[in-house]
C-alpha cells in the first residue's frame, strides 16, 4: 500500500475525540482520477494560445476535446471501478469529463479499502464532524491512477468573506439608500463605469454557496426579498435563477442573525452575491451550486460548475482558507485536485473570481502573514478589498480610492500577499512582485490580482433575508461578485467569453486600463503605483476594460 501524495490530514487543534465512527455506517466518496495519461498532443498547443489572444479571437475546447485533454480515460475510469467493487463499495456513477468516481460503502470497508481510521470529534468551533488523521493509501493497481480521495472526513472547511457595517436599517423605500457612503451595487457600478449598454443577457453565472453539514451552518436565499429587491428597490427585473444542489441542503436559508452567524449561517453571504450579480447583471441567468463545508463539497462544486451541462461562463466564489491552515483545512492533495480543475476552466473559457481574504496580510489573523485559496491559484482573479468615496449628488464620481484596512477598529481588511505554494506564473513577471515576508522570503504567486469596494463603511447595499430591512455588507465578499458581474457585461459587448484574463492584464493592460490604487495597505504589504500585494493591478472602469478587450 503507497500513500497519495499530499492525502496527510493533521489532527486539529483542540478537537475533542469522541470515539470511532460506526463501521456500519454508510457514506460516499469521490474519487478523482489523473487526468488522460494519452492525450492528442495538439490539443495542449491550443490551449496556451487561449491565454494571450483576445477574447473575441479565442475558440475553446469543444466538450469532446475538454474531456480528451482534461478528463479521465476510459481505461482509468474502468480499473477505478473494478477496484471499487472488489473492495465491496458500491460504483454510484462516473463521469470522464470531471474524472470524478462516486462510489458508497460502510466505513469498515471503506477504512479497509484506504487504510485509514474514521474517528468522531466535537470542536468548540467546528462542532461536530468526522474526521482523519494521517495519510491515504493505495495498492499498485490504482496508485497513481487515484489523485485524491474525498469525503472520508467530513470537517468544516472555508469560510464566507463579508463584514457587515456595524449599524443596520430596517426601512425599505423605493431608491433610496439609507446608509450614508454606502452603495447600491448599480450606484457601485456606475462609479466604476461599467458598459451601460449591457446587462449580462446571454451569460450564465455561477455562485457558489456553501451550508452543512452542521445543521446549524445554514445558508441560503428567499425568492420573495430578492423580488422585492430588485422589482421595488431598484426598479429591475429579477434575473433568472436556478439551482442546482452538488452535496448538502441546498437551499436552506438561516436567520441571518449575529447569532446564527456565529454558528456558521452564510445566509448574508449567498443573499449578498446574489444581490450583487443580479442588480448589475439582470440578463444573465444565475445559477447557485450548492454543496457543503466540506473538502469533498469543495472539490465536487468546482468540477460540478466547470464540467457540467450550464455552460458557464462566469464562476464568483466569495469562500476561501489560508493556504497552510493550521487546522488543515486545505490537504495538498485537495489543493492539487481543485487547482486542476481551475486550470481546466481555462479551457472552457470560463472566468473564476475569488475572494482573497478578509483580514489583510494575516489571513483570518490566525498567525503570520498568509494568502488564501483558491484566490491564490494561478488560475484564478484574486480579487482584493478597497474604500471607495464619491462626491454627493445626482451624477457622483470617485473621489477617493485607498486600500480597505480597518483592523484597527476589528472590522477586517482586504487580503493579499504572495504565496509560498505557487511559484510566480510568468505572466506576473512584468509587475514587481517583492518576496514573501516570511521566511524564506521566496517570490511566489502575488496575490490579488484585481480589487473593488469592500469596506464595510463604504459596502453595498443589499436585501436582508427577511425581506424587510436593507443590509450594508462588504468584505471582498462584496468585490468578487462586482468583478463577476462586470464580466458578464462585458462578454455579451464582445459576444465572446473572456476566460482566463491574467495574462492579458497584466502583460497587454497593466496600466491605463483599470484604477490604480495607490494609498493605503494591509498589514506586511503596502500600495503604490503598479501592481501591488494589496489591490492588484487596481479597480475596475468598465468601459476602459471592454474598450481594451476590444482591442480598441
Amino acid at each position: 500500500m503507497l500513500p497519495i501524495a499530499g492525502s496527510q490530514r493533521n489532527a486539529v487543534p483542540n478537537a475533542k475525540h469522541v470515539s470511532a465512527s460506526d463501521p456500519n455506517e454508510k457514506i460516499q466518496l469521490s474519487i478523482y482520477a489523473r487526468r488522460n495519461p494519452h492525450p492528442p498532443a495538439h490539443l495542449a498547443t491550443d490551449v496556451d494560445k487561449l491565454t494571450t489572444a483576445l477574447p473575441g479571437e479565442r475558440h475553446y475546447l469543444s466538450d469532446a476535446d475538454f474531456t480528451a485533454l482534461y478528463g479521465a480515460s476510459k481505461e482509468d475510469l474502468a480499473t477505478i471501478a473494478s477496484w471499487a467493487v472488489e473492495n465491496h463499495l458500491t460504483v454510484v456513477s462516473q463521469d470522464a469529463a470531471s474524472k470524478r468516481t462516486v462510489v458508497e460503502g460502510t466505513i469498515g470497508n471503506i477504512s479497509k479499502a484506504f487504510k485509514v481510521q474514521l474517528d468522531e470529534y466535537d470542536h468548540p468551533e467546528l462542532g461536530h464532524y468526522r474526521g482523519r488523521s494521517g495519510k491515504i493509501y493505495l495498492p499498485a493497481k490504482v496508485y497513481g491512477v487515484i489523485e485524491g480521495v474525498f469525503g472520508l472526513d467530513d470537517r468544516p472547511v472555508g469560510k464566507p468573506r463579508f463584514r457587515r457595517r456595524r449599524s443596520r436599517a430596517m426601512a425599505l423605500q423605493a431608491g433610496v439608500n439609507p446608509y450614508p457612503g454606502c452603495f447600491f451595487p448599480t450606484q457601485a457600478a456606475a462609479l466604476y463605469n461599467f458598459p451601460t449598454a449591457y446587462d449580462g443577457t446571454g451569460q450564465n453565472v455561477a455562485v457558489f454557496a456553501f451550508n452543512g453539514p452542521n445543521k446549524k451552518q445554514q445558508g441560503g436565499y428567499s425568492l420573495p426579498a430578492l423580488q422585492e429587491y430588485f422589482t421595488k428597490i431598484l426598479n429591475l427585473k429579477t434575473p433568472a435563477i436556478t439551482d442546482v444542489v452538488v452535496q448538502g441542503p441546498g437551499n436552506d436559508p438561516g436567520p441571518d442573525t449575529q447569532a446564527s452567524n456565529s454558528q456558521g449561517d452564510a445566509t448574508g453571504e449567498v443573499m449578498l452575491d446574489m444581490c450583487t450579480v443580479g442588480a448589475i447583471s439582470p440578463g444573465a441567468h444565475i445559477y447557485m451550486y450548492f454543496s457543503e463545508f466540506t473538502s469533498k463539497g469543495w472539490v465536487d462544486i468546482l468540477h460540478s460548475a466547470i464540467t457540467g451541462p450550464n455552460q458557464i461562463s462566469v464562476i464568483s466564489n466569495s469562500y476561501g482558507n489560508p493556504e497552510q491552515d493550521p487546522n488543515s483545512a486545505w490537504s495538498k492533495m485537495g489543493v492539487s485536485v481543485v487547482n486542476q480543475a481551475l486550470e481546466a476552466a481555462v479551457a472552457k473559457g470560463i472566468t473564476v473570481f475569488s475572494a482573497a481574504g478578509d483580514d489583510g496580510s494575516s489571513d483570518e489573523g490566525k498567525g503570520g502573514p498568509e494568502v488564501d485559496f483558491p484566490a491564490s491559484s494561478p488560475y484564478v482573479m484574486g480579487v482584493g478589498g478597497t474604500r471607495l468615496v464619491a462626491s454627493p449628488g445626482a451624477k457622483p464620481v470617485i473621489t477617493g480610492e485607498t486600500v480597505w484596512n480597518d483592523l484597527l477598529q476589528g472590522n477586517g481588511a482586504g487580503g493579499g500577499g504572495i504565496s509560498v505554494v505557487f511559484s510566480k506564473p510568468s505572466w506576473q513577471d512584468g509587475v514587481k512582485v517583492p518576496p514573501s515576508v516570511v521566511a524564506p522570503h521566496t517570490i511566489g504567486r502575488g496575490v490579488p490580482d484585481v480589487a473593488a469596494v469592500a469596506d464595510p463603511d463604504t459596502a453595498l447595499v443589499v436585501m436582508h433575508v427577511d425581506g424587510k430591512s436593507l443590509d450594508a455588507i462588504g468584505g471582498t465578499s462584496a468585490a468578487a461578485p462586482l468583478w463577476a458581474a462586470l464580466i458578464a457585461r462585458i462578454n455579451q459587448g464582445l459576444g465572446a467569453s473572456c476566460g482566463f484574463l491574467n495574462t492579458l492584464l497584466y502583460t497587454k493592460f497593466a496600466t491605463g486600463v483599470l484604477r490604480d490604487i495607490t494609498t493605503g495597505n494591509n498589514g506586511a504589504y503596502s500600495a503604490g503605483p503598479g501592481w501591488d500585494a494589496c489591490t492588484g493591478l487596481g479597480s475596475p472602469d468598465g468601459d476602459k476594460l471592454l474598450a481594451a478587450l476590444s482591442g480598441h
